[in-house]
């Protein structure tokens, strides 16, 4: 029951963010879920015994979102995302040969540093940038295709899962489910994109279903990597039977990215 009623709060939150938020207000909030989900970034990564400099990576993954935010799909940038990016990597690699204390574990902790404005500034700020350009619709397209694949490869699973997909990052996701996946995510992109995404033809919004579908997995695999490695079950506990906002957010982390440069380039 308590997954469900928190589930179904986390349903009402999403709809009533993409849907009637204010783009700054939306924005604050996009930037809010970034710096808990970095929080959880560098719990893990302290789990793993990987030392990070924290507030000034999880800073620099804010600037980040917000210059990527800034950017036009339809247009030319808003903000300085070139300069934000260097200027990013190069602080946080000072700042990694400052704490460095010796050992072997140098390139570790520089890349630990860097990654959070890569694995999770950039896409935020791309999904923030999809519904400024694009509009409420296109953003919550992709999230509902990302929602409806996982819960195809549930259900797929369940009733029909055979043969493991990972075994050894995630043992309860099958080849049938993820084949379940493919079908439901790719059937709801290409019908629904018919009214929130119109000017794509059919076979390519069926195509970036797919896509998305196994960016989606992959995102998933690859959290569910980072936990294992750091011997946790969940990113955190904040939301209940759910985990952390890691974990609720680990598939569109893969999928966003792809789906902003098809809206932009295709």
């Amino acid at each position: 029951m308590t997954r469900v009623l928190s589930g179904a709060i986390l349903l009402a939150f999403a709809i009533t963010m993409v849907w009637f938020a204010p783009a700054p207000f939306f924005l604050i909030v996009a930037e809010i879920l970034l710096v808990v989900a970095c929080t959880e970034y560098v719990g893990l990564a302290r789990a793993s015994g990987l030392q990070i400099p924290a507030n000034v990576s999880i800073a620099a993954a804010v600037v980040t979102c917000a210059a990527f935010a800034g950017v036009s799909i339809s247009g030319p940038p808003l903000l300085a995302l070139d300069v934000v990016l260097m200027t990013a990597l190069v602080t946080l690699g000072a700042v990694s040969l400052v704490e460095w204390r010796g050992g072997k574990d140098a390139v570790a902790a520089a890349a630990t540093a860097i990654f959070p404005v890569i694995y999770l500034a950039l896409p935020i700020g791309a999904m923030v940038a999809i519904r400024e350009a694009r509009g409420p619709n296109a953003l919550f397209l992709l999230m509902l295709t990302v929602f409806a694949s996982d819960t195809a490869q549930y259900y797929s699973g369940r009733a029909f899962g055979r043969r493991p997909l990972a075994p050894a990052v995630s043992p309860k996701k099958t080849i049938e489910g993820a084949v379940g996946g493919f079908i439901c995510g790719a059937i709801v992109l290409s019908v629904v994109g018919t009214w929130w995404l119109p000017g794509p033809p059919v076979w390519l919004r069926m195509l970036l279903g797919v896509a998305i579908v196994a960016l989606g997995i992959a995102g998933d695999l690859f959290e569910s990597m980072l936990k294992r490695s750091a011997g946790v079950k969940d990113s955190s506990a904040l939301i209940p039977g759910h985990g952390g906002i890691l974990d609720r957010i680990d598939a569109l982390l893969f999928a966003a990215p792809i789906y902003y440069v098809v809206l932009k380039y295709v």
